[in-house]
């Protein structure tokens, strides 16, 4: 059996979830997310928790049942309090602005980069070198923040780019020199 798999999803107070066949859908204080599950996995509703279980023992059903079980999870926690990303500019002269719900990048190319986030993620820029991204659906949120940051990746000699607050950049060694002829 799934150890992730078997869990049951608690339902937090101000979180309504409707489960229709093989789609589940989740309202909340954030948002409305609504996806369709695998039709081998069977999903229920019990004393205010949601339980995802599985026909048999197959590899596809054991992959499929943690992972559906997961992906409902991420919806419930999305509507209930948000998911974030925060990430930072190094670099002289590099940063960012926002240009409506667009986020206008600065990041030592010839023009400026302009990335318009999808439905339901908002983008903020308490800083010319900070951009947070967040909403309820964390897949969204993090493909965003990925899009973000391969505009210009941290490079390993100066640590200049986009990188995520949390991420630990490897730095190298430059150019060792010989010392003459």
């Amino acid at each position: 059996m799934s150890r992730i798999g078997k869990k049951p999803i608690a339902i937090p107070a101000g979180v309504e979830v409707q489960i229709d066949g093989s789609t589940v859908t989740v309202k909340g204080a954030k948002g409305t997310l609504s996806r369709t599950i695998h039709s081998n996995i069977s999903v229920e509703m019990k004393d205010n928790e949601i339980i995802v279980s599985r026909p048999d023992d197959s590899k596809e059903n054991r992959a499929l049942h943690g992972l559906s079980r997961t992906l409902i999870s991420n919806m419930v926690v999305g509507v209930n309090e948000s998911f974030k990303k925060e990430l930072e500019i190094n670099g002289i002269g590099y940063r960012a602005e926002l240009q409506g719900k667009a986020v206008n990048l600065k990041v030592g190319y010839s023009h400026d980069v302009i990335l318009t986030p999808p439905e339901g993620v908002t983008v903020e820029v308490p800083a010319p070198n900070k951009i947070v991204v967040s909403g309820p659906d964390k897949q969204k949120v993090g493909q965003f923040a990925a899009n973000v940051r391969e505009v210009r990746p941290p490079e390993p000699y100066k640590g200049k780019g986009i990188k995520y607050v949390d991420e630990r950049i490897r730095r190298k060694e430059g150019k060792a020199g010989k010392g003459g002829k």
